[in-house]
């Protein structure tokens, strides 16, 4: 009896230490990590922003599909609209994609897709913003500033110093306070590393709550452009064990802020006419 207890005993230790960053309690919100947080979302992204994106999706085989868009964002006091025109390839050319990013937090935000072939535009439910944007890595909520509100933080080790490529971070769990914030987002949980000296998250990791994914998000290159940081190369990777099952890179060019932008452009009739 004594062996039988013993061998379970040793077990349930080998599954406890198998297990990725023990989880904290999602009841224990931390100040001063709330605080860091905090900092993340009041950070300068600017103004009247254009940019042209590539979007490069790479499946397990690593074969490659290139996506060519051209990106439009302007702030309605304390909201960001964003509109993306799709260029390239032919199958996608002048799908366009509106979102409406509300700061107030009991204020769900607003999504459209218009699908030029079929000469309809869709509004994204909450119920379909886990589901994959446009064959990528991303999720339409991911295309959204996330409410703090909805979450606990946490810092995966206080008091420890850590640094990635030699820049000093904190990492910080984010945990989501209730069942809906999970099925809108499919993430059960996530650990994000912020940079100390800018507050940009430079790496992420997500749990994702359908097929035992992870899903990685690596910020590759960060510029400074009229003196606000962008990132210009992002990586996101799906995998499933040790096994990539998809990847999705982003890179921005030719950014520029403070142009002339209407807000006569972020509306679905300008979205469906096209650029």
């Amino acid at each position: 009896m004594k062996n039988i207890k013993k061998r379970c005993l040793t077990l349930v230790l080998i599954v406890f230490l198998m297990l990725p960053f023990a989880t904290p309690c999602a009841s224990a919100d931390d100040p001063e990590a709330r605080a860091i947080m905090e900092m993340v979302d009041a950070r300068d992204d600017g103004d009247n922003q254009i940019s042209d994106m590539e979007m490069i999706l790479i499946d397990k085989k690593g074969r490659e599909r290139i996506r060519k868009i051209h990106t439009f964002s302007k702030d309605k006091g304390e909201d960001t609209l964003k509109l993306m025109f799709f260029q390239h390839p032919a199958d996608v050319k002048d799908t366009s994609f509106l979102t409406y990013d509300y700061d107030d937090p009991d204020k769900d935000d607003d999504q459209w897709l218009y699908l030029p072939a079929l000469r309809k535009t869709k509004r994204i439910a909450s119920t379909d913003k886990s589901g994959s944007f446009m064959g990528s890595d991303l999720t339409y909520s991911d295309m959204t500033s996330r409410n703090l509100e909805d979450y606990d933080y946490s810092f995966y080790e206080k008091g420890k110093e850590k640094d990635i490529k030699g820049v000093k971070i904190w990492a910080i769990w984010s945990i989501p306070r209730s069942k809906d914030v999970i099925e809108e987002t499919g993430y059960e949980k996530s650990l994000i590393f912020v940079r100390q000296d800018n507050f940009f998250v430079i790496r992420a990791l997500h749990w994702v709550r359908d097929g035992g994914y992870l899903k990685y998000m690596d910020i590759k290159k960060l510029d400074l452009v009229d003196g606000i940081w962008v990132a210009t190369e992002m990586h996101v990777t799906k995998k499933k064990g040790k096994n990539t099952v998809h990847k999705t890179i982003l890179k921005l060019s030719d950014v520029k802020f403070n142009r002339n932008l209407e807000y006569d452009l972020f509306t679905v009739r300008r979205m469906e006419k096209g650029l």
